[in-house]
């Protein structure tokens, strides 16, 4: 009865549930609301850590790299096996993790500047983040939170002090990167430092936290510590320098994931702190897209653009645990809410996450309620494979809409992990039905689309894109 009693009482803790739980090793009941520290990487691949991203998919761990705080996590927490970002490039996912909105509905699809002399013209985009918007940290400044963020804003609107955070960097962007060398290579540590003290500033103001962490890594991979840069070096002679550079920053980078997690640890918050790591977008190129048997990188919504490493750990998260359930990053902002105990009524309107609350402290199973069925990736833009494109994705199945030249391909994931198997012709049904929703969905948002580029000389060759994957299809090693 004890185990019972303390179960109904975290997860209403977590969850807002009236529901029991029943594990032998759930943790221990808190009366006050949970500290949330959210860390987000840059361009880190589902393949980007030493930690597998799938239980079945050996090549969801990557071959060359080391993260054993990134271990140690998933050995507290959750893994989500089919976790995405809300776009393929950065700060439309920046801004759809403030927002609890997709990219395709904020206008802010892209983050490169606009390729010229295309078939297609792009979208013009707002690129700031305008006053109106609510954003997570506004929603829990307001609910009493002390609210910090650290690292990469990349959304301008003055920055994040205009949007919700008592601490901050200032409105920084990509340039951050480049500014530190060792011995804190891309501010790893001081970041990781800054929110420790922000950690005492907020217990000793007898306060709940949020801090998000947006690691300036993996770009300016060069700027790794040299002891880790020369230690790759011996270890991957023969590959070439961007991979060495990458796996690098990466192992400095899990070495400040670490100072963080022991930072928790030490001041005794671990029976109170939710812990959530994901990445901005898919890795792009360097190899890691063929790696994980993944079609495709960022700049594209195949899932090599689009499908990210995401661990959750803290109070009643089962240990080394898997859910498979789709979830995507602006499900995050009702999810949030929700731990924070804020009434749904009192959420901005049009969020269109679903709160994941209930697949974080059950056993992994469910569904997440959004108000659109499915998930949808609007990229009207040139950057990676295909050029403009959108996809939906449904259960396990998967459409890529092809702008250029208005056609369709079709994927069932469950079975063809790397998209290789094009089903256009073989469930058409299925196919149409997908095209209608995803025409219904971005119709609702009122999405941008590109447009017919007059002034394009088929017989004059383009630049290729400034940024972006490469075509990285291998079959997945299932």
């Amino acid at each position: 009865m004890r185990r019972i009693l303390s179960g109904v009482i975290l997860t209403w803790l977590l969850c807002g549930w009236a529901q029991a739980d029943e594990r032998p090793n759930a943790a221990r009941p808190n009366a006050e609301r949970p500290n949330i520290v959210l860390m987000l990487s840059d361009d880190q691949g589902w393949n980007g850590l030493s930690v597998a991203m799938h239980p079945d998919v050996p090549a969801s761990r990557g071959q060359w790299f080391h993260t054993p705080n990134l271990e140690r996590l998933a050995a507290r927490g959750k893994r989500f096996s089919n976790a995405y970002s809300p776009a393929p490039v950065c700060s439309p996912t920046r801004i759809s993790l403030q927002t609890g909105k997709s990219p395709a509905k904020l206008h802010w699809t892209k983050a490169a500047p606009a390729e010229t002399g295309q078939k297609l013209i792009e979208p013009k985009l707002i690129k700031s983040i305008a006053a109106s918007e609510t954003t997570i940290g506004e929603m829990l400044q307001e609910a009493g939170y002390a609210t910090a963020h650290y690292g990469k804003w990349h959304i301008s609107g003055g920055g994040p002090g205009h949007h919700g955070y008592d601490q901050h960097d200032g409105d920084t962007g990509n340039e951050q990167a480049f500014k530190f060398h060792d011995p804190n290579p891309v501010d790893i540590f001081g970041m990781a430092q800054r929110a420790e003290e922000f950690m005492q500033e907020s217990m000793q103001a007898g306060k709940p936290f949020y801090i998000q962490l947006s690691w300036n890594a993996l770009h300016a991979s060069e700027n790794a510590n040299r002891a880790t840069l020369a230690k790759y070096q011996a270890k991957l002679s023969g590959e070439n320098e961007k991979r060495i550079s990458t796996a690098a920053i990466t192992e400095d980078l899990d070495a400040g994931v670490g100072k963080v997690i022991d930072a928790i640890d030490r001041l005794g918050l671990a029976k109170n702190t939710i812990i959530i790591y994901m990445s901005d977008n898919g890795s792009g190129g360097g190899g890691q897209g063929r790696a994980a048997g993944l079609h495709g990188g960022k700049g594209g919504v195949w899932e090599g653009g689009i499908r990210v490493p995401f661990i959750i750990a803290g109070p009643g998260v089962q240990a080394n645990a898997w859910s498979h359930t789709p979830i995507v990053g602006y499900d995050l902002f009702p999810t949030f809410c929700e731990w924070a105990r804020i009434d749904r009524s009192k959420l901005p309107t049009g969020i269109e996450g679903g709160s994941i609350a209930a697949l974080v402290s059950s056993d992994g199973l469910g569904t997440v309620q959004r108000p659109n069925e499915g998930l949808v990736f609007h990229f009207p833009h040139y950057q990676g494979e295909g050029g403009p494109q959108s996809s939906i994705r449904v259960g396990d199945w998967k459409l890529i809409h092809f702008y250029e030249d208005q056609r369709d391909e079709l994927y069932n994931l469950k079975d063809d992990l790397s998209e290789r198997k094009n089903l256009i012709n073989q469930a058409t049904e299925q196919a149409q039905d997908l095209h209608q929703r995803l025409d219904k969905y971005l119709a609702q948002v009122e999405a941008q689309f590109p447009t017919k580029n007059p002034d394009f000389n088929p017989n004059k060759p383009t630049e290729p894109p400034k940024r972006g994957g490469k075509n990285n299809r291998v079959p997945a090693k299932l």
